[in-house]
């Protein structure tokens, strides 16, 4: 299956579609920066999609027996689905913010579709630092699944029942302790239920009533697997210092200061949040970091 999709003006691609991926290493992804593979499970069955650069366009093949779901989804996994209604107009009112738009104006966002493949990446980052978070992927997508069709050496996300029937001390060793693990079974005993959800809110209400899956995890869900571009992570280390310092001066903020200063951007706001993170903006740091424990010695 191959189909051409067009892109908009400046649109940059590695940028787009960085989220996506895990960084350093995804045993489930990979971009050489002219292409991306994708593993992942459709509804029709196991799939890779390959993304490669054609001039100014893009070519999307998939391979596998959902390959007919990926391409016919390719576009919104390129982000070239992404509404940017609006946008402009919010963006004008704030001075960082329009020539944040302006810069990165080829940035879209991606849609997968997907829910439980960023429900186990979102979980596994939940209190944690990134490198303890993402060696977890790693080793779980390595230990608990197969590999993905097609040409290339990657292997799929795990299947949801399969995370749902393993026993709590076979993730141990991957370092992760059994809040998350329990976080990440209840979720995956409901996947099915959750790849179903309409939209975005749905998904949000849906992912909030299980235990261990609060509006942090909901949001960083949301908006990757349907691209929603108002998705804000209350409760995140970062980025309510990130708002406050970079839109108030403020050195420090909590979740209710960032919303009041995200308010005038409602509806994106989860844009602005990206578009801060892709300028490098953050505030001042005072202390020294949060150290790389091992679940996996305690």
């Amino acid at each position: 299956m191959t189909r051409r999709l067009e892109t908009p003006e400046r649109y940059h691609f590695g940028t787009s579609i960085r989220p996506l991926l895990v960084p350093k290493f995804d045993p489930c992804a990979r971009f050489t920066g002219d292409d991306l593979w994708l593993a992942a499970r459709t509804p029709d069955g196991p799939a890779t999609l390959h993304l490669a650069r054609a001039g100014t366009d893009l070519v999307a093949t998939g391979y596998g027996p959902g390959e007919q779901w990926i391409v016919d989804r390719a576009d919104a996994i390129a982000g070239l689905r992404d509404d940017l209604t609006g946008f402009a107009d919010l963006a004008a009112a704030n001075p960082l913010i329009k020539r944040l738009a302006r810069t990165f104006a080829g940035v879209r966002m991606p849609a997968t579709g997907l829910v439980f493949r960023s429900v186990l990446r979102a979980v596994l980052e939940q209190k944690v630092t990134g490198k303890e978070a993402h060696r977890a992927y790693r080793l779980i997508c390595s230990k608990l699944s197969e590999p993905a069709p097609g040409p290339v050496e990657l292997m799929l996300p795990p299947d949801p029942e399969v995370i749902a029937a393993t026993p709590y001390w076979v993730f141990h060793p991957f370092g992760v302790e059994q809040r998350r693990t329990q976080a990440l079974q209840r979720a995956a005993v409901v996947a099915a239920r959750l790849e179903r959800c309409a939209d975005s809110a749905e998904a949000t209400k849906q992912l909030t009533a299980l235990p261990g899956i609060g509006p942090w995890t909901a949001a960083e869900v949301v908006r990757v697997a349907y691209g929603d571009p108002d998705a804000v992570s209350v409760g995140d280390f970062h980025i309510p210092n990130t708002v406050a310092w970079a839109l108030a001066g403020e050195a420090r903020g909590t979740d209710a200061r960032m919303l009041e200063l995200l308010e005038p951007f409602r509806g994106h706001r989860g844009r602005v949040c990206d578009l801060l993170a892709y300028g490098g903006l953050g505030a001042p740091k005072f202390g020294p970091r949060m150290p790389i424990r091992s679940f996996a010695r305690f």
